[in-house]
């Protein structure tokens, strides 16, 4: 069974490469998402890696606070999205 752990405050130059390698150490990652800004291209600065259940509680006890690449990671696993009221104009 897989998780998906939400990963918060990386750095905006962080590649999906990048984290996959980090993530890796951990267990066998199957997808990262780095999400991006729908306007303007750029990285949001947080995003989403899935990976086996055992790698991905392994990855959240190393992961959580450590520092990379200049900021300290915000790793732990990701709670389904809500569902947002539709905003009006």
């Amino acid at each position: 069974m897989a998780k998906s752990l939400y990963v918060g405050n990386l750095p905006f130059k962080a590649t999906e490469d990048e984290i996959r390698g980090l993530f890796a150490q951990y267990g066998e990652v199957q997808s990262v998402k780095l999400v991006t800004d729908r306007e303007t291209g750029r990285p949001r600065g947080f995003g989403f890696v899935e990976m086996e259940d055992n790698g991905a509680m392994a990855a959240i006890e190393a992961l959580d606070g450590k520092e990379f690449g200049g900021r300290n990671l915000k790793v732990n696993e990701a709670r389904e999205r809500q569902e947002r009221p539709a905003r009006r104009y």
